[in-house]
């Protein structure tokens, strides 16, 4: 997934001309990254569906980056100082995806079970994803 998103991201049955060129970035305990398109609203279709309202507003493709500490506090996520904060700019040509970081105390978890925890927020950066409730429920 990261060395040849596209391709990878394609052998799920996800392609078509919004996003023949994927890229996807990886959130770590150091890196949060956020995507914007800050021209129009180049969004990955075919892997997330309709953009949400907000990715698509002026505000929000103008202040994420200038100010996205600020932007992702107003999404409910603030991130520690020592973690580095990089906004990717997605363009007709190229979209990008965020690889959310694994949550705390899921390494029992299959894939089906981990799937289901990542949000669409956390494949655009805006959250993180959050481990599953007690009693493996959320």
């Amino acid at each position: 997934l990261l060395a040849d998103a596209t391709s990878a991201i394609a052998e799920l049955g996800y392609s078509s001309k919004q996003g023949d060129r994927m890229l996807v970035v990886e959130n770590t305990k150091k890196v949060h990254n956020v995507i914007v398109c800050t021209l129009c609203s180049c969004y990955p279709w075919p892997v997330l569906g309709l953009p949400p309202v907000w990715y698509k507003s002026a505000p929000y493709r103008s202040r994420v980056v200038i100010d996205p500490r600020g932007v992702l506090r107003e999404f409910g996520l603030e991130l520690p100082e020592d973690v580095e904060v990089r906004v990717w700019d997605s363009t007709a040509e190229l979209r990008y995806l965020v690889l959310p970081e694994r949550p705390a105390g899921t390494q029992s978890l299959n894939e089906e079970q981990l799937a289901a925890l990542v949000t669409r927020d956390a494949m655009v950066g805006v959250a993180r994803v959050a481990p599953p409730e007690a009693g493996g429920k959320r």
